[in-house]
């Protein structure tokens, strides 16, 4: 797929006013959820006994604590009925939820507050499912890491514009509660009024009795994740990621004025240089893994994570100035360093999220897959009620400081990584192939659409070197199994790839009849599964210097 082509669905009317709706719901969400948290950290702010710090870590539990509770019941919701028809009732309910926080801010009222917060978490929950859930169904499985990554960058670009409007308007001197919910107000309605211009998007299993047990249907959940092991490391991948993510965009206001001495204006920039990148790196994504769900990505988005994460503990100053605006800040060096290592954490966490986000869309059965996706919003939720938790033991009981809380969440991405990647050595691999197929040779690419996107296949090719089965395996947008002379397949180093990758060695009956029956009975398999199966036939190298 071209460059352009993800850029050509917004032509489209069974995604843009999806696109639109989503958007708009990221960004009323963030409008205000970070004016409350500027009116927590710049007003002050306690609550039975707890700091500020530790007040506006409790919001960030409030919010995401609907996810936990609810999201196996909405699941089902997603998979049993007509998509959007929901959708235009979840943003009918978005109306509501703004006038009451609108009374809430006139009220200066801050259990309501965190009861509207609540509230905006119980309708993101509702709307989770279907958000990922409707992706494949109106999109081409070409189209599927183009429409991901325009999804994350639209919903990141979202939060950009609510995490610079939410303070903004809340530090405007007079009549701030107006400008607020009124922003709110208007946001909702614009939702609702996109959400009316989306498709029909069909009920996939119209006859499913709903479960109201939320505790067995979480656990049922659970258990449709775990029929797919690729699934389910995807998953486990993504709520790690929203562990790393949350713990850190969470202390940003704070550690922009208590660490870095910024006031709103700061803090709105260090926002901004967090979901830039992340914005950006999403949309590179389907630019450097050719259209294709390229999972090579992961474990390289995985290493800039904890090399910029540790970085910006390095970079915190020790003494910093209090209450400077954006130009005393930049006047600082050091703080160049400090944006520059939120812009990476971003691009990183892009190179890392697409990819997880488009496999578990692409290897989820579609009678199942809304509850799948709630399942995974499950686990995302307890991994961020547990990074909160985490945060707040460590800034409150610990005594840490939030340069300090980086520092150990750094480490910690490190080590969950390798962890990762020595369980399913699929994720390493494919990022092996994927450095190969874009440092050392320059590769073009055609045909590709004569490879059907499921069913037993046969690749039939000449050969060229002895790294054609990685050129090829990082070309071709499903898993490949190759048959190789056994001898190639024990070759140092190249072994682990082949391993990995699930070569079939093969031997010549008079070398080794033992290994040839094996590599029948593989055979047989890897096609009876509806795998592809790779194959050198010619038995030398060609001369023109061509993959065919």
């Amino acid at each position: 797929m071209s460059g352009h082509s993800q850029f050509a669905l917004f032509k489209t009317t069974r995604f843009l006013p999806f696109f639109v709706t989503q958007a708009l719901g990221a960004l009323n969400d963030n409008i205000f959820k970070n004016a409350l948290a500027a009116l927590l950290v710049f007003q002050g702010s306690r609550m039975a006994g707890l700091n500020t710090d530790q007040v506006v870590n409790l919001s960030a539990l409030v919010f995401i604590l609907p996810f936990f509770l609810f999201s196996a019941l909405f699941g089902q919701f997603a998979d049993k009925y007509e998509k959007s028809m929901q959708i235009r009732r979840i943003k009918a309910f978005e109306v509501f939820i703004m006038a009451a926080a609108t009374l809430g801010f006139w009220l200066d009222n801050l259990p309501l507050l965190l009861g509207v917060l609540f509230m905006l978490g119980f309708q993101s929950t509702l709307f989770g499912p279907i958000k990922y859930g409707i992706l494949p169904q109106v999109l081409a499985p070409r189209e599927l890491i183009g429409g991901n990554a325009l999804v994350e960058m639209g919903t990141f670009v979202a939060i950009l514009a609510g995490t610079i409007l939410g303070p903004q308007l809340a530090g405007v001197e007079a009549d701030w509660p107006v400008w607020v919910s009124g922003a709110c107000l208007v946001v909702a309605v614009a939702g609702y009024l996109a959400a009316r211009r989306i498709p029909v998007a069909a009920a996939v299993d119209p006859a499913l009795k709903i479960n109201w047990n939320i505790f067995t249907e979480t656990f049922r959940n659970i258990r449709f994740i775990n029929q797919n092991r690729t699934v389910l490391n995807s998953v486990l991948g993504i709520s790690w990621f929203w562990f790393f993510g949350a713990t850190f965009l969470v202390q940003i206001p704070s550690y922009s004025q208590n660490v870095l001495g910024g006031n709103e204006d700061v803090m709105s920039v260090l926002l901004a240089m967090f979901i830039v990148g992340i914005s950006a790196g999403s949309l590179l994504c389907e630019k450097l893994s050719g259209g294709q769900v390229e999972i090579g990505l992961v474990p390289f988005g995985a290493f800039g994570l904890t090399v910029f994460g540790f970085d910006l503990y390095l970079a915190s100053p020790e003494i910093a100035l209090y209450g400077m605006g954006i130009p005393e800040f930049f006047a600082i060096g050091g703080n160049w360093r400090v944006s520059l290592d939120l812009l990476m954490i971003g691009v990183f966490g892009g190179f890392y999220i697409v990819p997880l986000y488009a496999l578990v869309q692409q290897r989820s059965e579609p009678s199942h897959r809304s509850r799948v996706i709630a399942g995974n919003n499950i686990l995302n939720a307890l991994f961020m009620v547990i990074a909160a938790l985490f945060a707040m033991l460590l800034l409150g009981k610990a005594g840490f400081s939030i340069p300090e809380l980086f520092m150990v969440t750094a480490i910690l991405n490190a080590v969950v990584a390798i962890y990762i990647f020595t369980l399913v050595p699929e994720f390493l691999m494919r990022f092996l192939v994927w450095m190969l197929v874009h440092t050392i040779y320059r590769v073009r690419v055609t045909g590709m659409e004569n490879v059907p996107e499921e069913g037993p296949v046969i690749v039939a090719a000449n050969h060229v070197s002895f790294v054609d089965p990685l050129i090829i395996g990082g070309v071709v947008r499903r898993p490949i199994r190759f048959v190789m002379y056994y001898r190639i397949y024990r070759i140092p180093l190249l072994k682990f790839i082949f391993k990995t990758g699930k070569a079939i060695p093969i031997a010549g009956r008079s070398e080794n009849r033992e290994i040839l029956e094996n590599a029948y009975r593989r055979i047989h398999e890897t096609l009876a599964n509806g795998n592809v199966l790779g194959i050198f036939p010619e038995g030398a190298i060609t001369r023109d210097g061509e993959i065919r």
